[in-house]
């Protein structure tokens, strides 16, 4: 599912609000002081002056008042952070707190998004999308191993291996996984375990299916629907990005085209992939390009599953009951 504006809107006003907490805190803090510290706000006030004296020096360039100046500022300062200490205060008691330090909540730096809005849309992305509600009974904890037999429990197992690995090693160690196999023998369950275990130790993760993930990318640059929320910023830099049912989209050059940048800029930043496809690795690379099963083969690991339909299996059961 794709952000719209109004998404967009809503994570701006709450950036607003996160200032105006942060102003109106920092207000209370000031009052605090200048009423128990009358001398603190002397010294203030003074340095306001100063600072506008210093302004005013600068525009008429007098380097010699300039320093004299700017000295007299650092001493007040100092004298002002030693006031605040020795009444029993931190040395940063007026300093502003913000969430984020590195935006100092606006959610921009230097006119580019914040790490902290990107994640915020990917929580938005998050709280939009069915994968939360999956999450809660596809997991570690509810994998079974009983479910295959003979050489197609054996992969299965390998392939658990595997993506526990991939879990352990998030964040230290770069590696992608691609799960390959027939319907219903767990790629999907495993990639939603990698994503929810991911998630939980604070990285950012986005989950689209195949065919919603190139209609999200095909809606924004053939400018369809409601959403100016370019993807692709998100697509490129999470630090996982979950691809479920490669091969079930409408292949066209199109998504020949996005998918292969797809791989290439997301191998350039480092960032990991998990791709799950009912495609064997023939039909991968009959389908899309040579270069895509170039990149494929070369920075993938594969898994391949084989055996039977774990989830009609299971619903055969439940119904004998």
């Amino acid at each position: 599912m794709a952000l719209t504006n109004e998404d967009y809107n809503e994570i701006i006003n709450e950036y607003k609000e996160k200032q105006l907490a942060a102003n109106h805190l920092l207000n209370e803090k000031r009052e605090l002081i200048y009423s128990t510290l009358p001398a603190y706000k002397e010294l203030e006030d003074k340095r306001i002056s100063l600072c506008a004296a210093k302004t005013r020096a600068t525009i008429r360039g007098n380097k010699e008042e300039i320093t004299s100046l700017s000295e007299q500022i650092e001493d007040l300062l100092r004298d002002q952070k030693l006031m605040l200490t020795g009444a029993g205060y931190s040395i940063n008691y007026l300093d502003p707190t913000y969430e984020c330090p590195i935006c100092k909540d606006t959610g921009f730096v230097d006119g580019e998004r914040c790490r902290c809005f990107k994640q915020a849309l990917m929580d938005r992305l998050y709280e939009k999308s069915s994968i939360k509600d999956v999450l809660l009974s596809e997991n570690f904890e509810t994998l079974r191993h009983d479910l295959q037999v003979g050489e197609a429990a054996a992969q299965f197992e390998k392939a658990v291996s595997k993506a526990r690995n991939f879990v352990d090693e998030f964040g230290e160690k770069y590696s992608n996984l691609c799960f390959s196999g027939t319907v219903g023998t767990g790629k999907t369950f495993l990639s939603n375990c990698i994503f929810g275990e991911v998630m939980k130790r604070g990285f950012s993760c986005i989950y689209f299916s195949a065919p919603t993930l190139f209609s999200t990318i095909a809606d924004y640059k053939f400018h369809r629907g409601e959403s100016s929320v370019n993807p692709m910023e998100l697509l490129y830099t999470c630090d996982l990005l979950v691809v479920d049912d490669l091969g079930t989209e409408v292949t066209n050059s199109f998504v020949v085209s996005e998918l292969l940048a797809l791989l290439n800029e997301r191998n350039l930043a480092r960032k990991s992939m998990i791709i799950s496809t009912n495609l064997s690795l023939e039909d991968l690379c009959n389908r899309y390009s040579d270069r895509i099963f170039s990149r494929l083969f070369s920075n993938f690991e594969i898994c391949s599953l084989s055996g039977q339909d774990i989830r009609l299996y299971i619903k055969q059961m439940q119904n004998r009951k």
